[in-house]
């Protein structure tokens, strides 16, 4: 889960990144104040990449989401790119937990397999 989630979250990290550079077109939103909110949105997504398979951190990953649809209201063309990315973090959650769960089956059966010894078969 943490490999799949984590690119999400990069690449988040790039479209909050290009997002800033278009709000910064809106007369009326403060430059630095775009860039503090990007700013911190942006090492926000970074964050999460370490803190994703620990408690709590799937639900900031979807706190994120949430911003990220809600920053439509600024830059219009996020409503469409935050609900994209917030299907690539559910498929990101959904199959990386169907993969962790495989892969823990497998080298479950591998410690089986071994443990039996070669003769047992």
């Amino acid at each position: 889960m943490r490999t799949l989630c984590s690119s999400t979250l990069i690449g988040e990290f790039f479209v909050i990144g290009f997002a800033g550079l278009v709000a910064m077109k809106d007369d009326s939103l403060a430059t630095s104040t775009v860039w503090w909110v990007c700013g911190v949105a942006m090492v926000f997504s970074v964050l999460l990449c370490g803190m994703v398979t620990r408690p709590g951190g799937v639900q900031l990953g979807w706190a994120l989401q949430i911003g990220l649809v809600l920053s439509g209201f600024f830059v219009p063309t996020m409503f469409f790119l935050g609900a994209v990315f917030a299907g690539l973090w559910w498929a990101s959650v959904h199959y990386g937990r169907r993969i962790d769960d495989i892969k823990a089956r497998w080298a479950e059966a591998q410690t089986a397999g071994a443990s039996a010894g070669p003769d047992a078969a």
